[in-house]
């Protein structure tokens, strides 16, 4: 008997010597495609330097409309390589418009020995119906993690918060979206300061200890996201593409595309800025912010620049082009604010970028395009606002509730907009983390949700087209 179990034990794939501790995430997801991204792992969460190591292997994934996985298609085999910090992911084609589809990860050390992982589910678009997303911003893992208010915010995280991850994530789910946006800053490599991450282990490090809480395993399961970066995803706090610090600007670039499934693994070509027409009534525009921008001193005037021109042209060009009765801007920064009038490093800032919103508004009037939205990242607080010439913009606040702060109002002295031109129907009254939650309904009604961490409502707009 015991020469049996000797040679059972010998015989059984050793399936307990490789993970995935971040869990499995969609991105990218349209009426018929998808891209599928995973990551290999020698622990199943943190160990005990705090790292999550990768660790080379072999995997596949398979996918059904059914959740019995009945006539599964499958990838092609992936090697989870140390060159792209083991990640595995793959685009999936040709798939049904409004379908939920069921996959799964197959992984092993070898081909010989694998093991199947959770089911997870995507659904992809659908012109037709009630569409929701959440969108969020400003994931401070330090100031969770370390219970420090940074800007003045509540510090609320619990011992449990801190091993499953930020509440945020628990509400989300409960809402059952359609998809997330996330819009920049979802690490932050700057933060602590001292010893910022530079090296390319440590940024990696930033990214795998931030992906591993439970409560975003669970929720990315199920909800397919898109993904925009900041200054803080890209190199420190205001970057712009001057200067030796590390990262690189070409580090910070690379880096955000191998960990976020935008494109596929490799491509280092495709724009970043792109558009998904998500609904009937509703088109999606996601604007690259960091990677073509003047530098922050340079003077403000018709040669600064966020966008670049050529993403400017594209920009004003689809925006011509669409029949969509909402229009939605995704930018990792404000637009229309108002800000603190200390920073030079967005649209809104009086030294900063100002001449480039202002202008592209004014075009708007001219060409007569109308229910134009911009949704926002990057400001720490939630609110609601209208520039002089009528375009709205929400800003999603941050997720955490260590990373919120009070925020601005028009008029206020040491703010963009100290004459008060800027129309504010809501700002919240106290620093909360939360998140925007959005739905769009066959009506063409588009309702806005401003909540908190929680996931209780602290605003709400509704919406019709003009």
């Amino acid at each position: 008997m015991k020469i049996l179990l000797l040679f059972l034990s010998l015989a059984a794939p050793a399936y307990a010597e490789i993970f995935h501790a971040q869990g499995e995430m969609a991105g990218e997801v349209t009426e018929t495609s998808v891209l599928l991204q995973s990551r290999l792992t020698a622990t199943p969460g943190l160990d005990a330097a705090g790292q999550v190591p990768g660790k080379e292997g072999v995997a596949y994934f398979e996918w059904s409309e059914s959740a019995d996985f009945a006539e599964p298609t499958r990838s092609k085999w992936i090697w989870a390589k140390a060159e792209h910090d083991f990640i595995i992911r793959t685009p999936l084609s040709q798939l049904k418009s409004g379908a939920r589809y069921h996959y799964r990860l197959v992984y092993g050390e070898t081909r010989e020995a694998t093991q199947k992982g959770p089911v997870r589910s995507f659904k992809t678009l659908s012109k037709k119906g009630d569409l929701s997303f959440c969108m969020g911003s400003c994931m401070n893992y330090h100031a969770f993690m370390h219970g420090k208010s940074n800007g003045g915010g509540p510090v609320t995280a619990t011992d449990e918060d801190k091993k499953l991850g930020y509440p945020a994530f628990a509400a989300m789910t409960a809402l059952r979206p359609d998809f997330f946006i996330g819009t920049g800053d979802i690490v932050y490599y700057d933060h602590p300061a001292k010893p910022a991450a530079q090296t390319l282990p440590e940024l990696r490090r930033k990214w795998h200890e931030q992906a591993r809480f439970p409560r975003l395993i669970e929720f990315f399961a199920h909800t397919p996201a898109y993904w925009s970066k900041d200054d803080h995803d890209f190199r420190f706090n205001d970057a712009d593409l001057a200067g030796r610090r590390l990262p690189t600007p070409a580090t910070g670039i690379q880096l955000f595309r191998e960990q976020m499934p935008l494109f596929p693994i490799g491509d280092a070509e495709t724009p970043s800025y792109r558009t998904h027409r998500v609904h009937t009534h509703l088109q999606l525009w996601f604007i690259e912010g960091r990677d073509y921008r003047t530098t922050n001193k340079m003077p403000d005037g018709p040669e600064k620049t966020i966008w670049g021109s050529q993403q400017r042209d594209w920009l004003q060009t689809t925006l011509q082009a669409s029949d969509a009765t909402w229009k939605v801007i995704i930018t990792p920064t404000p637009m229309i604010g108002p800000d603190r009038n200390s920073k030079t490093d967005n649209h809104t800032n009086l030294a900063g970028f100002k001449h480039e919103a202002d202008s592209f508004f004014a075009w708007l009037k001219d060409w007569g395009i109308k229910n134009v939205l911009t949704f926002c990242g990057d400001r720490h607080w939630q609110y609601h606002s209208i520039h002089p010439l009528g375009v709205q913009e929400f800003s999603v606040g941050a997720l955490n509730d260590e990373n919120a702060i009070k925020g601005e109002k028009p008029g206020g002295p040491q703010t963009t907009d100290p004459e008060g031109k800027i129309k504010q129907p809501y700002l919240y009254k106290e620093p909360t983390g939360g998140f925007l939650h959005v739905t769009v309904n066959d009506q063409a009604q588009l309702d806005l949700v401003h909540r908190d961490d929680h996931g209780i409502p602290l605003n709400q707009t509704t919406l019709t087209p003009r």
